[in-house]
């Protein structure tokens, strides 16, 4: 049996030491994504939670799952909790973020179409080891404007998603303290923001860059 050892995050410039909670996940929180996908605008935000045991560092060798039909990547805004979150109001909700950084919500799409006909939660499709891939975390005092946040993710050279904060249908502080009614956020804990249009499936071998503005890049090369 493989020994488990516990996910840490890695924020620039620090000696965090507080391994991954849980990771918040935000369904359909760009309009053209969920039409992209045929899925009705939610009224309010579209919550699932991702297990630790998801996540892996960006520049871990990812191998797809197989057998199990399209792999689908989904870029997003990813935010590290830095204290704990309860009931918060917009005005504070930020004051929790320590880092803001990248990640992939990898997603079995024919499995997700699948459950979703039935009834069914989504975690198959969505939860499985390795279905969090994410970027390091750069510190959140350097983010002067949050609604001016962009991610760019590239695939073999093509640029596939772009997408701004500006767009999302459920600001990031807005979101943060939605979340925060229902789930207590806790140090360690990440919020995944929703992914604009432009996912895709993923094959062995390809490359992918993630840039959010100006504050990191990274890249990764499946086996």
């Amino acid at each position: 049996m493989p020994e488990f050892a516990a996910f840490v995050p890695t924020l620039e410039g620090s000696h965090w030491q507080q391994p991954l909670g849980k990771i918040v996940c935000v369904g359909r929180n760009y309009a053209e994504h969920a039409a992209e996908l045929n899925n009705p605008i939610p009224a309010q935000p579209l919550l699932f939670i991702k297990p630790a045991t998801s996540a892996v560092h960006i520049k871990q060798p990812l191998q797809l799952p197989q057998g199990q039909g399209d792999v689908h990547y989904e870029t997003e805004i990813a935010l590290l909790i830095g204290k704990p979150l309860c009931k918060v109001d917009d005005s504070t909700a930020l004051n929790g973020v320590v880092g803001v950084g990248l990640a992939l919500d990898l997603t079995l799409r024919d499995l997700q179409s699948e459950l979703k006909k039935q009834g069914h939660p989504w975690e198959r499709a969505k939860a499985w080891d390795g279905a969090c891939p994410l970027t390091t975390f750069v510190p959140a005092d350097r983010v002067t404007d949050w609604s001016a946040l962009e991610l760019v993710m590239r695939l073999n050279g093509k640029e596939k998603q772009r997408g701004k904060a500006s767009q999302m249908l459920t600001p990031i502080a807005t979101l943060i303290s939605h979340i925060s009614q229902t789930f207590t956020l806790l140090p360690g804990d990440v919020v995944i923001t929703g992914t604009p249009a432009g996912v895709g499936r993923l094959t062995s071998g390809d490359h992918l860059e993630l840039e959010l503005t100006d504050l990191l890049k990274e890249q990764l090369t499946l086996a």
